[in-house]
């Protein structure tokens, strides 16, 4: 039997126009997809940029406050295991990234990912929920780092006038000035170009890491010389039982977030291939090994249900005559902020250039800087939002919004795993501009599919017959002696188990978010669907695409003149 083309038309069918939308998919981001965009991201990026972002993005201050909490509501003792079983579980959604990433290599993450392998409709709803987690989460960050800034000066009024926080009575409401200025510097530093800001970003990141170090090394030389009086408890190890820990590992498992920035850079990775899935990988080994590190010294430094669930850290380091060790404990939660919020900003603009390229949004979003080569217009506007909010808002009630933004692109990135591997597209979209050429390679092949007795069907031409070729789109290959897949770059392992189980956990944790959260986040996507409704679906680069089978892209192009180099 031959193969077939698909040219329908939307519109012509009413619901099945609407429907049909919804499900269209794009092809992988080839040379070919490629030839109509000028201005392409710079290729810069290396493993030690990418470990640079996907630590500076995941550790954030709030491991310096989580660590109390959990300890004396869910863990005791037992918090070093909670963060070790929430970083497996956060393995579980990197090893899915690690594979699309290496696969997909181009910018718009798990947007991009759901587009290639679910239809528009879902990718949609996962880019409008990115832009909501980065623009809150970008906001909420730079609002948190003026306190922490004050205590380095001597107290919360010890910043100067402009930029301490002011409460204007009329309107009821605290500005923050010094988020405001931090979220406009950042934005200028990742406009000026994505190395530049990266290598600047490593450092904060560094001064971080090396606050934590210090909290690991002199935390043991205090537990070794106290004798752990934290662990010498007769509650046991697990004073909250079994139940409590992994209730602690679900809330510290949204300490691990952050790892995703590191896949919205993938078009500007020199070899995505290879450097995406290490960059993944050692990130979150560094974060989690760093996090356990923390967990294992501080609860054993203090007793659990004594900690300080404010400043566990500092009130440990107190409790045994080191008050000083508070000013590099505030030094480590300021430089983590910091790294924070470059790696909640870097992200939007390229998914914002993603959607924008695709049609789904005005193309102003999709112009990249000829000399600094960044989406410099994504990015301001990107940091206007956030400045905005973190000046007028106390974006902390909207934190939960953030983690449906990240469940849901964790969700759909594994159940793209699975369609990769069990149902990969096999069609490929191609510009209605080459219906010249697919019309010719169709009547190339008629006699063939005379003879294999193709019947035609409305709507439906045949194209081509069947034969051995490779897929123009380099999505999936298949081996020979069966139907599983091999790839060059990383392939995540025991599929579909391990994709099965990150779905779960998300679904688990995203019920689990409370029906306030719901109530806001469901507001956004009302209006996100009215956005693709009367804008997006219209605009849409697949509007008038025509399906062909992957396998035959690549003569259809050959047969339009188009080069392969």
């Amino acid at each position: 039997m031959g193969f077939l083309v698909d040219t329908q038309r939307e519109g012509v069918g009413s619901s099945w126009g609407c429907l049909r939308s919804l499900v269209r998919r794009k092809q992988v981001d080839s040379h070919h997809a490629r030839a109509g965009v000028h201005n392409q991201l710079a290729k810069a990026l290396t493993v030690p940029h990418l470990i640079a972002i996907g630590v500076g993005s995941t550790i954030g201050a709030g491991v310096y406050i989580l660590v109390g909490t959990v300890a004396r509501e869910h863990s005791g003792p037992a918090l070093t295991f909670s963060f070790l079983i929430a970083g497996i579980a956060a393995a579980l959604s990197a090893f899915c990234y690690a594979e699309l990433a290496s696969r997909c290599p181009s910018a718009g993450s798990a947007y991009h990912y759901s587009y290639i392998c679910v239809g528009e409709g879902v990718a949609w709803l996962v880019g409008w929920a990115l832009i909501l987690e980065y623009t809150i989460g970008g906001a909420a960050v730079a609002r948190g780092i003026s306190p922490n800034l004050a205590m380095l000066f001597g107290g919360e009024s010890s910043l100067p006038f402009f930029l301490g926080r002011q409460h204007i009575p009329g309107l009821d409401i605290v500005v923050d000035p010094c988020a405001a200025i931090l979220v406009v510097l950042v934005t200028g530093l990742l406009c000026v170009g994505i190395k530049e800001s990266t290598v600047a970003q490593g450092v904060v990141t560094t001064a971080n890491v090396c606050a934590m170090i210090f909290i690991i090394v002199a935390g043991s030389y205090l537990g070794f010389k106290t004798g752990w009086v934290g662990y010498e408890l007769p509650t046991g190890y697990f004073p909250f039982g079994v139940d409590g820990m992994l209730a602690g590992s679900a809330t510290v498992f949204f300490a691990y977030i952050g790892f995703d920035s590191v896949a919205s850079t993938a078009e500007e990775v020199k070899n995505p291939q290879r450097d995406l899935p290490l960059g993944i990988g050692i990130a979150l080994f560094i974060c989690c090994s760093l996090y356990m590190m923390v967990s294992v010294v501080i609860v054993g430094l203090v007793p659990y249900y004594a900690m300080d669930p404010d400043t566990p850290i500092s009130s440990a380091f107190a409790s045994h005559g080191m008050q000083w060790a508070a000013y590099i404990i505030t030094v480590g939660a300021v430089t983590a902020l910091c790294s924070t919020l470059m790696g909640s900003i870097l992200p939007q603009p390229r998914i914002l250039m993603a959607m924008a390229r695709d049609g789904l949004l005005p193309s102003f979003f999709s112009d990249v800087n000829k000399r600094t080569q960044v989406p410099v217009k994504g990015t301001v506007v990107t940091g206007i939002l956030a400045a905005i909010l973190s000046f007028f808002m106390d974006v902390s009630q909207l934190a939960g919004m953030v983690s449906v933004g990240t469940l849901l692109a964790f969700t759909m990135v594994a159940i793209s795993v699975l369609i990769l591997r069990y149902v990969p597209p096999d069609e490929v979209p191609l510009p209605s501009s080459l219906q010249e050429s697919i019309d010719s390679v169709s009547l190339r092949y008629s006699q063939n599919t005379e003879v294999h007795g193709d019947a035609s069907k409305d709507g439906i031409k045949p194209l081509l017959p069947e034969k051995d070729a490779a897929l123009d789109c380099p999505i999936l290959l298949k081996q020979e002696a069966g139907s599983s897949f091999y790839f060059s770059g990383f392939i995540c392992p025991f599929v579909p188990l391990l994709p099965i189980v990150c779905i779960l956990i998300n679904v688990y944790l995203l019920i689990n978010l409370g029906p306030a959260t719901w109530a806001r986040v469901s507001v956004w996507l009302l209006i996100g669907v009215l956005v693709y409704v009367f804008y997006g679906r219209s605009h849409s680069s697949l509007l008038d695409a025509v399906y062909v089978p992957a396998a035959h892209a690549n003569e259809i192009y050959s047969s339009s003149g188009d080069s392969l180099a």
